[in-house]
Protein backbone atom coordinates (compact mmCIF):
# COMPACT_ATOMS: atom_id res chain seq x y z
CA UNK A 1 0.00 0.00 0.00
CA UNK A 2 1.20 3.44 -0.82
CA UNK A 3 0.04 6.34 1.88
CA UNK A 4 0.35 10.00 1.52
CA UNK A 5 0.88 11.70 4.92
CA UNK A 6 0.61 15.62 4.24
CA UNK A 7 2.07 16.48 8.05
CA UNK A 8 5.25 14.22 8.41
CA UNK A 9 7.29 16.93 10.91
CA UNK A 10 4.51 17.21 13.81
CA UNK A 11 4.30 15.25 16.65
CA UNK A 12 1.61 12.70 14.99
CA UNK A 13 2.78 12.96 11.88
CA UNK A 14 5.77 11.70 12.38
CA UNK A 15 5.66 8.62 14.54
CA UNK A 16 2.90 7.61 12.08
CA UNK A 17 5.44 7.89 9.58
CA UNK A 18 8.04 5.58 11.83
CA UNK A 19 5.17 2.87 11.94
CA UNK A 20 3.91 2.37 8.99
CA UNK A 21 7.65 1.74 7.70
CA UNK A 22 7.98 -0.55 10.52
CA UNK A 23 5.42 -2.23 8.92
CA UNK A 24 6.48 -2.04 5.56
CA UNK A 25 4.79 0.49 3.98
CA UNK A 26 5.38 2.64 1.14
CA UNK A 27 5.20 6.56 1.91
CA UNK A 28 5.20 9.55 0.39
CA UNK A 29 6.02 12.69 2.61
CA UNK A 30 4.77 16.15 1.68
CA UNK A 31 7.63 18.67 3.62
CA UNK A 32 7.79 22.03 3.12
CA UNK A 33 11.48 21.70 3.60
CA UNK A 34 13.26 18.59 2.69
CA UNK A 35 15.76 17.83 5.05
CA UNK A 36 13.23 17.99 7.71
CA UNK A 37 12.27 14.23 6.91
CA UNK A 38 15.67 13.01 6.05
CA UNK A 39 15.87 10.62 8.35
CA UNK A 40 12.28 8.99 6.81
CA UNK A 41 13.90 9.16 3.52
CA UNK A 42 16.93 7.30 4.80
CA UNK A 43 14.42 4.57 5.89
CA UNK A 44 12.51 4.52 2.37
CA UNK A 45 9.84 6.89 2.21
CA UNK A 46 9.58 9.43 -1.00
CA UNK A 47 9.48 13.32 0.03
CA UNK A 48 7.68 15.69 -2.08
CA UNK A 49 8.57 19.41 -1.10
CA UNK A 50 5.83 21.63 -1.15
CA UNK A 51 3.01 23.05 0.57
CA UNK A 52 -0.11 21.14 1.02
CA UNK A 53 -2.11 24.11 -0.24
CA UNK A 54 -0.05 24.19 -3.24
CA UNK A 55 -2.64 21.86 -6.02
CA UNK A 56 0.49 21.02 -8.11
CA UNK A 57 1.99 19.60 -5.10
CA UNK A 58 -0.75 17.42 -3.80
CA UNK A 59 -1.08 15.71 -7.80
CA UNK A 60 3.15 14.55 -7.30
CA UNK A 61 1.86 13.52 -4.10
CA UNK A 62 -1.20 11.51 -4.72
CA UNK A 63 -0.22 10.18 -8.08
CA UNK A 64 -0.24 6.27 -7.32
CA UNK A 65 -0.97 6.45 -3.28
CA UNK A 66 -3.73 4.18 -1.99
CA UNK A 67 -4.25 5.95 1.23
CA UNK A 68 -3.67 9.40 2.47
CA UNK A 69 -3.58 10.48 5.96
CA UNK A 70 -4.86 14.41 6.92
CA UNK A 71 -3.80 16.40 9.36
CA UNK A 72 -5.09 19.83 9.23
CA UNK A 73 -1.89 22.40 10.38
CA UNK A 74 -2.03 24.58 13.49
CA UNK A 75 -3.34 27.78 12.99
CA UNK A 76 -0.36 30.30 11.93
CA UNK A 77 -2.57 33.21 9.79
CA UNK A 78 -5.24 35.33 10.78
CA UNK A 79 -7.50 33.46 7.66
CA UNK A 80 -6.94 29.66 8.97
CA UNK A 81 -10.35 28.66 9.01
CA UNK A 82 -11.00 29.48 5.49
CA UNK A 83 -7.52 28.02 4.56
CA UNK A 84 -7.79 25.01 6.32
CA UNK A 85 -11.40 24.37 4.43
CA UNK A 86 -10.66 25.62 1.18
CA UNK A 87 -6.97 23.34 0.92
CA UNK A 88 -8.91 20.36 2.08
CA UNK A 89 -11.76 20.74 -0.41
CA UNK A 90 -8.59 21.11 -3.29
CA UNK A 91 -6.98 18.21 -1.39
CA UNK A 92 -10.33 15.88 -1.61
CA UNK A 93 -10.86 16.91 -5.05
CA UNK A 94 -7.39 15.76 -5.83
CA UNK A 95 -7.73 12.47 -3.71
CA UNK A 96 -10.43 11.61 -5.96
CA UNK A 97 -8.98 12.87 -9.50
CA UNK A 98 -5.92 10.58 -8.70
CA UNK A 99 -8.11 7.40 -7.39
CA UNK A 100 -7.22 7.34 -3.40
CA UNK A 101 -8.75 4.70 -2.31
CA UNK A 102 -8.91 5.41 1.42
CA UNK A 103 -8.46 8.26 3.55
CA UNK A 104 -7.55 8.67 7.14
CA UNK A 105 -8.44 12.34 8.57
CA UNK A 106 -7.59 14.01 12.04
CA UNK A 107 -10.48 15.54 13.46
CA UNK A 108 -10.84 16.85 16.67
CA UNK A 109 -13.42 16.37 19.83
CA UNK A 110 -15.58 19.42 19.15
CA UNK A 111 -15.56 19.32 15.32
CA UNK A 112 -19.62 18.15 14.86
CA UNK A 113 -20.36 22.16 15.96
CA UNK A 114 -18.23 23.54 13.45
CA UNK A 115 -17.95 27.56 13.39
CA UNK A 116 -17.64 28.47 16.96
CA UNK A 117 -14.56 26.72 18.39
CA UNK A 118 -11.81 28.32 17.59
CA UNK A 119 -9.06 26.10 15.41
CA UNK A 120 -11.73 23.29 15.42
CA UNK A 121 -14.44 25.08 13.39
CA UNK A 122 -12.86 24.28 10.41
CA UNK A 123 -12.78 20.86 10.93
CA UNK A 124 -16.21 19.66 9.98
CA UNK A 125 -15.99 21.29 6.77
CA UNK A 126 -12.40 19.20 6.50
CA UNK A 127 -14.32 16.04 7.33
CA UNK A 128 -17.73 16.94 4.68
CA UNK A 129 -14.97 17.74 1.97
CA UNK A 130 -13.03 13.97 2.45
CA UNK A 131 -16.40 12.20 2.86
CA UNK A 132 -17.90 14.04 -0.48
CA UNK A 133 -15.18 12.87 -2.36
CA UNK A 134 -13.97 9.63 -1.59
CA UNK A 135 -16.06 6.50 -0.62
CA UNK A 136 -14.13 4.83 2.51
CA UNK A 137 -13.06 7.69 5.13
CA UNK A 138 -12.07 7.54 8.60
CA UNK A 139 -12.69 10.48 10.79
CA UNK A 140 -10.46 10.31 13.93
CA UNK A 141 -11.38 12.33 16.37
CA UNK A 142 -9.39 12.46 19.35
CA UNK A 143 -9.99 14.56 22.54
CA UNK A 144 -7.64 16.89 24.71
CA UNK A 145 -3.99 16.24 23.89
CA UNK A 146 -1.85 15.86 27.21
CA UNK A 147 1.04 17.26 25.23
CA UNK A 148 -0.97 20.53 25.53
CA UNK A 149 -0.04 21.06 29.28
CA UNK A 150 3.28 21.57 28.24
CA UNK A 151 2.25 24.95 27.28
CA UNK A 152 2.05 25.28 30.96
CA UNK A 153 5.22 24.93 31.59
CA UNK A 154 6.04 28.33 32.98
CA UNK A 155 3.56 28.21 35.65
CA UNK A 156 4.44 24.84 36.65
CA UNK A 157 7.82 25.58 36.82
CA UNK A 158 7.53 28.95 38.83
CA UNK A 159 3.97 28.41 41.18
CA UNK A 160 3.26 24.73 41.06
CA UNK A 161 -0.39 26.39 39.32
CA UNK A 162 -2.08 25.38 36.03
CA UNK A 163 -3.80 28.66 35.10
CA UNK A 164 -7.22 27.22 32.80
CA UNK A 165 -9.98 29.63 31.58
CA UNK A 166 -12.66 26.58 32.32
CA UNK A 167 -14.45 25.24 34.84
CA UNK A 168 -12.12 22.73 37.12
CA UNK A 169 -14.92 20.14 37.39
CA UNK A 170 -15.85 20.04 33.77
CA UNK A 171 -14.31 16.66 32.90
CA UNK A 172 -12.63 16.14 28.96
CA UNK A 173 -11.26 13.09 27.31
CA UNK A 174 -7.27 13.45 27.42
CA UNK A 175 -5.51 11.32 25.12
CA UNK A 176 -1.05 11.23 24.58
CA UNK A 177 -0.25 12.15 21.26
CA UNK A 178 1.50 8.86 20.55
CA UNK A 179 -1.76 7.09 21.32
CA UNK A 180 -2.99 8.95 18.26
CA UNK A 181 -0.32 8.00 16.28
CA UNK A 182 -0.58 4.49 16.80
CA UNK A 183 -4.33 4.61 16.50
CA UNK A 184 -3.90 5.98 12.98
CA UNK A 185 -1.59 3.00 12.09
CA UNK A 186 -3.91 0.84 13.39
CA UNK A 187 -6.47 2.39 11.24
CA UNK A 188 -4.59 2.90 7.77
CA UNK A 189 -3.45 -1.53 8.28
CA UNK A 190 -6.55 -2.69 8.72
CA UNK A 191 -8.05 -3.59 5.02
CA UNK A 192 -10.87 -4.63 6.55
CA UNK A 193 -13.16 -1.01 6.74
CA UNK A 194 -15.37 0.51 4.21
CA UNK A 195 -17.78 3.08 3.84
CA UNK A 196 -17.47 6.19 6.07
CA UNK A 197 -17.13 6.33 9.98
CA UNK A 198 -16.21 8.57 12.58
CA UNK A 199 -14.00 6.77 15.23
CA UNK A 200 -13.01 8.41 19.35
CA UNK A 201 -9.73 8.61 20.52
CA UNK A 202 -10.57 9.43 24.10
CA UNK A 203 -7.49 8.10 26.15
CA UNK A 204 -7.88 5.98 29.00
CA UNK A 205 -10.42 8.96 30.96
CA UNK A 206 -12.06 11.87 31.14
CA UNK A 207 -10.39 14.35 33.47
CA UNK A 208 -11.02 17.48 34.86
CA UNK A 209 -8.51 19.83 35.67
CA UNK A 210 -8.66 18.97 38.90
CA UNK A 211 -8.13 15.82 38.34
CA UNK A 212 -5.12 16.65 36.41
CA UNK A 213 -3.57 18.83 39.28
CA UNK A 214 -4.18 15.95 41.59
CA UNK A 215 -2.55 13.26 39.19
CA UNK A 216 0.31 15.71 38.76
CA UNK A 217 0.92 16.04 42.63
CA UNK A 218 1.21 12.73 42.90
CA UNK A 219 3.30 11.86 40.50
CA UNK A 220 5.86 15.08 40.88
CA UNK A 221 5.19 14.51 44.41
CA UNK A 222 5.04 18.39 44.83
CA UNK A 223 1.76 19.93 45.35
CA UNK A 224 0.06 21.24 42.16
CA UNK A 225 -2.90 23.97 42.16
CA UNK A 226 -5.70 24.31 39.20
CA UNK A 227 -6.52 27.61 39.46
CA UNK A 228 -9.54 29.14 36.75
CA UNK A 229 -9.21 32.21 35.26
CA UNK A 230 -11.52 34.31 33.35
CA UNK A 231 -11.76 34.80 29.05
CA UNK A 232 -10.70 38.14 29.65
CA UNK A 233 -7.59 37.01 31.78
CA UNK A 234 -6.46 34.48 29.29
CA UNK A 235 -6.48 36.69 26.37
CA UNK A 236 -4.38 39.10 28.49
CA UNK A 237 -2.08 36.26 29.39
CA UNK A 238 -1.62 34.90 25.95
CA UNK A 239 -0.82 38.05 24.91
CA UNK A 240 1.62 39.03 27.19
CA UNK A 241 3.42 35.86 25.46
CA UNK A 242 3.14 37.67 22.51
CA UNK A 243 0.93 35.26 20.73
CA UNK A 244 -0.71 37.08 17.34
CA UNK A 245 -4.31 38.59 17.91
CA UNK A 246 -5.66 36.23 15.89
CA UNK A 247 -4.15 33.34 17.54
CA UNK A 248 -5.68 34.66 21.04
CA UNK A 249 -8.68 35.06 19.35
CA UNK A 250 -9.52 31.77 18.16
CA UNK A 251 -7.92 30.24 21.60
CA UNK A 252 -10.03 32.22 23.42
CA UNK A 253 -13.04 30.96 21.64
CA UNK A 254 -11.85 27.20 21.86
CA UNK A 255 -12.24 27.50 25.71
CA UNK A 256 -15.08 29.16 25.93
CA UNK A 257 -16.61 26.78 23.45
CA UNK A 258 -15.24 24.04 26.07
CA UNK A 259 -16.72 25.57 29.20
CA UNK A 260 -20.01 25.66 27.04
CA UNK A 261 -20.71 22.16 26.58
CA UNK A 262 -19.75 22.80 22.59
CA UNK A 263 -16.55 20.96 22.54
CA UNK A 264 -17.82 17.81 24.50
CA UNK A 265 -17.14 14.66 22.18
CA UNK A 266 -19.95 13.48 19.98
CA UNK A 267 -19.10 10.17 20.15
CA UNK A 268 -19.76 7.68 23.27
CA UNK A 269 -16.36 6.48 25.13
CA UNK A 270 -15.80 2.54 24.38
CA UNK A 271 -13.37 -0.23 24.18
CA UNK A 272 -12.65 0.91 20.78
CA UNK A 273 -12.63 5.07 21.55
CA UNK A 274 -9.67 4.29 24.71
CA UNK A 275 -6.46 4.15 24.63
CA UNK A 276 -4.04 2.81 26.85
CA UNK A 277 -1.41 5.82 28.08
CA UNK A 278 -2.43 7.12 31.36
CA UNK A 279 -2.05 10.81 32.57
CA UNK A 280 0.78 9.60 35.44
CA UNK A 281 2.40 7.57 32.80
CA UNK A 282 2.77 10.57 30.65
CA UNK A 283 3.25 12.79 33.30
CA UNK A 284 6.47 11.22 34.88
CA UNK A 285 8.11 10.19 31.23
CA UNK A 286 7.36 13.96 29.86
CA UNK A 287 5.93 16.78 31.84
CA UNK A 288 7.83 16.25 35.42
CA UNK A 289 11.32 15.98 33.69
CA UNK A 290 10.12 19.47 31.58
CA UNK A 291 9.17 21.05 34.88
CA UNK A 292 12.18 20.19 36.63
CA UNK A 293 14.28 20.92 33.67
CA UNK A 294 12.38 24.79 33.58
CA UNK A 295 13.25 25.21 37.15
CA UNK A 296 16.81 24.18 37.00
CA UNK A 297 17.29 26.77 34.29
CA UNK A 298 15.18 29.48 36.18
Amino acid sequence: MSIVINTPNGNIGRPLAHALLDAGQQLTLISRDARKVEDLVKRGAKVVEGSTDDAAVLDKAFAGASAVFWLTPPATRPDFLDWAEATARVAAGKAKQHGVKRVVVLSSIGAQTGRGTGPVGALLAVEESFKAAVADVTILRPGYFMENLLQSLPTLASAGSLFVPIPLTRALPMVAVADIARKAADVLLDAGWKGSRIIGVHGPAHLSYADVARILTEVSGKPVSAVQISIDDFRKAMMGYGLPDFLVGLLAEMYQAVGEGRMDPAEPRSAETTTSTTLAQWAKAVLVPAVEQARAAA
